[in-house]
């Protein structure tokens, strides 16, 4: 089940190609609004297969149908680095890709300058390209619809272009479908779903605190599905304790997300499912000081520990959107989900009602105490979906709705008060090192490698943003002990440690920093850039996102 379910009505779709006879015209009058929505539609369902596989970049699916009406060709990016959903369906469509219609979910919004989807379409002969929404990263939207127009393909934008209510219901399955990076981009925390299984009565556990098993084994398929389109998965220490979850994405054919504990105490035990990481990575996130000697045992393990002064829900999201994640699942108990859903992080809940009552004066409920008194402050879900599963109900919806798809950045005026010389949208900001980085991350500490030329333009992969930026520092300088700097910088196992590394060096031997000038190349949309920074302006330009960004 994907974010939302997809209805195409009774628009067929066959698989006999006859050749396109007419152009379609430039004004779409309303007696085709059902058709163009339903392809729409059609290309978000297909961008939904590959949620959990693309993070962080979105959901991508592309249509190729011809004027007479006959999808060609479909596609959809099935992970990172494979081909365009876009490429995929002209290879599908052949020669009737030729004067026919392009419809994607999402604006192509290609990294690091590589504009192969926009080519291909352009390439193909297609004569119009209908997109569902513009990009949400504010660095890439409208760079596409810019470049297809120039090159003299008509582009429709939903909402812009093409309006009636029909059209407005596709467009909302395309932000549906790609919500995570919406929500991360505006929000700047993952976006966070809320499962839980009760029984009709409202119970996850008898009173004995025994669970296993509330939902049927159809449900419990579902639920592996639905963890694999994550990037983290969250759960309390009452859950590692009373559970012993594994907390993996098995039978749901998914990419594997990482397990995460969040406990105060750290009072868990000391043999736990968790702990066996060959299958996938746990993170321990406690409050700072908690039980050393145990932070040391898990940490033999090879379980990550990250502490927080004051930990709670809302710290742990920001920490994770530094990371990188872009969808987070929490499958906690009542104590931990109120405290979630007060801290204002989860977007949408996935309840699991399944046909039992156990009763129970003292059996918990999927939900703590929230302060409510009246029922007037019960919080009403939006979009609200049901579907039955085995004998299972599950009940899904929004807790709030999806934010405005412009990410948050300086304005002219306040960007003008710090730096007269600085503009928000300029590349040297949005390039400057990647601190705003291809996938909507602020900050070099994102988990996922990033490719950028070296001296002889061959792309190189980097663990992180901050692998590159810290070897930046040495790079160029003709001394051995720089080279050896810029390669024990590259193989640091964490964005973590390579900071320490290239600080540490910065301090002992400031001889072998490369200068006053640090030079970074940068693919655009349209063409590639070297630039230059001064060193004041450079640090200008990152106390002005740091200022934003906190």
């Amino acid at each position: 089940m994907g974010l939302m379910s997809f209805a195409l009505g009774t628009c067929c779709y066959t698989s006999t190609y006859r050749p396109p006879y007419m152009i379609c015209k430039a004004t779409i009058n309303n007696n085709n609004h059902a058709l163009e929505a339903a392809y729409i539609r059609r290309a978000a369902e297909l961008a939904d297969k590959s949620a959990g596989f693309t993070s962080p970049h979105p959901n991508f699916g592309c249509v190729i149908a011809t004027s007479s009406g006959h999808v060609a060709g479909e596609g959809y990016l099935y992970a990172q680095g494979t081909k365009p959903a876009e490429l995929q369906a002209i290879e599908s469509a052949g020669a009737w890709s030729r004067r026919a219609t392009a419809y994607v979910n999402l604006e192509p919004g290609d990294c690091h300058g590589d504009h192969t989807a926009v080519s291909a379409l352009v390439q193909a002969g297609i004569s119009r390209v209908v997109v569902g929404m513009r990009h949400p990263l504010q660095h890439l939207r409208g760079n596409a619809v810019r470049a297809l127009r120039s090159q003299g393909v008509q582009v429709d934008v939903l909402g812009e272009d093409l309006k009636s209510k029909i059209i407005e219901e596709a467009r909302k399955t395309c932000l549906l479908v790609n919500a995570p990076i919406i929500c991360r981009s505006a929000l700047r925390v993952p976006f966070s779903v809320l499962k839980f299984a009760m029984t009709l009565d409202g119970k996850i556990a008898c009173s004995s605190g025994h669970a296993s098993w509330i939902s049927s084994k159809k449900s419990r398929s579902r639920v592996f599905e639905l963890r694999g389109r994550s990037d983290a998965i969250i759960v309390g220490g009452n859950t590692v304790r009373r559970d012993n979850p594994q907390l993996t994405a098995r039978h749901g054919g998914g990419h594997m997300p990482v397990r995460i504990v969040m406990s105060q105490t750290l009072d868990l035990p000391e043999e736990a499912n968790l702990w066996d990481l060959s299958e996938v990575s746990t993170i321990v996130v406690t409050q700072r000081g908690a039980r050393r000697s145990f932070q040391k045992l898990l940490a033999s393990k090879g379980v990550e520990i990250v502490e927080f002064d004051i930990l709670n829900p809302r710290e742990v999201m920001e920490y994770l959107h530094d990371r990188g994640c872009l969808s987070v699942f929490w499958e906690c108990g009542g104590t931990l989900s109120a405290s979630a859903i007060s801290s204002g992080v989860i977007h949408k809940v996935f309840a699991i009602v399944a046909p039992k009552i156990i009763g129970g004066k003292n059996a918990p409920s999927p939900v703590g105490e929230l302060g409510m008194v009246e029922m007037t402050q019960a919080l009403d879900l939006i979009d609200v979906c049901y579907e039955q599963v085995g004998p299972d109900m599950f009940v899904s919806g929004f807790l709030q709705p999806l934010p405005d798809v412009t990410p948050v950045i300086p304005s002219v005026d306040e960007t003008f008060a710090i730096d007269p010389t600085v503009t928000p949208h300029e590349s040297s900001i949005i390039f400057f090192y990647k601190t705003w980085d291809p996938h909507g991350s602020f900050s070099n500490f994102s988990h996922h490698p990033i490719q950028m030329p070296d001296e002889n333009g061959d792309y190189a992969t980097w663990l992180s943003v901050e692998h590159y930026y810290q070897a930046q520092k040495f790079v160029g300088v003709d001394d051995p002990l720089a080279w050896e700097c810029v390669e024990n910088i590259k193989s640091a196992k964490s964005p973590e440690e390579a900071a320490r590394i290239g600080r540490s060096i910065q301090r002992q031997q400031p001889d072998l920093l490369l200068g006053n000038v640090i030079k970074c190349k940068a693919r655009p949309f349209e063409r590639t850039h070297t630039f230059s920074f001064n060193m004041r302006r450079r640090d200008r330009i990152f106390s002005l996102l740091f200022r934003f960004l906190l």
